[in-house]
């Protein structure tokens, strides 16, 4: 079985160097797989798997170049990055893994949140250039504030546990309510929730429906001097009005570990290629992404909140097992479709 393991990261090598996959003829690359990555004739011919991150961006055009390819495993709980009519025109199988971040994620965004409210970050730059203004670090402390979670599933659950441990007010906007949480967190309209917290986390999947959920008008409806926590999907906030509203003093600061085309976003250097040779949809929102890595206020990270040995090693063994799964016939909660 020939695959192709793309967004390869030195982290998920000693997964491979403990554990035999003598089904597997891998080829491990680390580039993220799009429009621009250039692989062989006889790679595109004759292979059969691709795993992927969500730096990848599987269109149809990019799909298309793999006649014989049988899978596509993403790494990832989301999704979105991939063509899902095309492969489900023709007959390509798609598995992702979920639940393998619940707690290192809901622990980077409590560490978000608190580098934010307590302002490590601008003081951490300031002690290394000997430029110290105590003035400048007043924070606040979380037993007194209230964080609106929007989206609690098993990442958002883990959320909200934590605050409550730090005596904080737990408001929660969700689909479908968890009734571990029902005596220590209020249910609220989302309108309620823009209204009322002091935090905003997210910690909904991307469905297409829910594309840019915070824009203009829910920050409009948001408490001055909001905090903004995403570490869910970057296409859940609409960026512009974010960094407007960051300007302007209305979000007193944002923590964001995801970014809406994140594949440009990320990087200044890829942006320039981009700009270089297509017109990409991405491109107006990478612009405005790179303004924000100006902003003292602001925190971004790549993409590392589940990025834990813990969780790699349970993401890659989950991957592995929904490819065995589907090629021996059996049936697997992680196929999407």
């Amino acid at each position: 079985m020939k695959m192709l393991m793309f967004d390869f990261r030195d982290s998920e090598r000693s997964f491979f160097e403990k554990t035999e996959l003598p089904d597997f003829d891998i080829t491990f690359i680390k580039e993220p797989l799009n429009e621009h990555t250039k692989l062989t004739d006889e790679q595109l011919r004759e292979t059969d798997v691709i795993s992927i991150f969500t730096g990848s961006n599987l269109t149809e055009d990019v799909l298309s170049k793999f006649p014989n390819l049988r899978v596509v495993a993403t790494r990832s709980t989301g999704f979105n990055h991939i063509d899902l009519q095309y492969c489900t025109k023709l007959n390509i199988a798609v598995f992702n893994v979920e639940h393998y971040g619940r707690t290192a994620v809901a622990e980077y965004a409590a560490g978000l949140m608190i580098a934010l409210v307590r302002n490590m970050l601008p003081a951490a730059v300031d002690m290394k250039n000997c430029e110290i203004d105590h003035a400048l670090y007043e924070g606040h402390t979380l037993n007194n504030m209230t964080i609106g979670i929007i989206g609690c599933g098993s990442i958002g659950s883990a959320v909200a546990e934590i605050a409550r441990f730090f005596g904080m007010r737990v408001l929660i906007n969700t689909y479908m309510k968890n009734p571990d949480l029902d005596d220590s967190c209020k249910y609220v309209t989302l309108d309620e929730l823009l209204e009322q917290s002091d935090i905003i986390s997210l910690h909904a999947p991307y469905t297409g429906d829910n594309y840019h959920m915070l824009g203009a008008r829910e920050f409009n409806k948001m408490k001055d001097g909001v905090y903004i926590i995403n570490t869910a999907r970057g296409e859940l906030i609409d960026i512009s009005a974010l960094y407007e509203n960051l300007v302007k003093g209305k979000v007193k600061g944002a923590g964001l570990d995801v970014l809406e085309c994140e594949f440009l976003a990320n990087c200044p250097a890829k942006l320039q290629t981009v700009l270089q040779n297509t017109d990409s949809e991405c491109v107006s929102t990478a612009l405005i992404s790179q303004k924000l890595f100006s902003l003292k206020n602001v925190i971004i990270t790549p993409h590392i909140a589940y990025n834990t040995n813990e969780s790699i090693n349970y993401l890659l063994e989950a991957t592995f097992n929904n490819i065995r799964d589907y090629l021996k016939g059996m049936r697997s909660n992680n196929r999407v479709c």
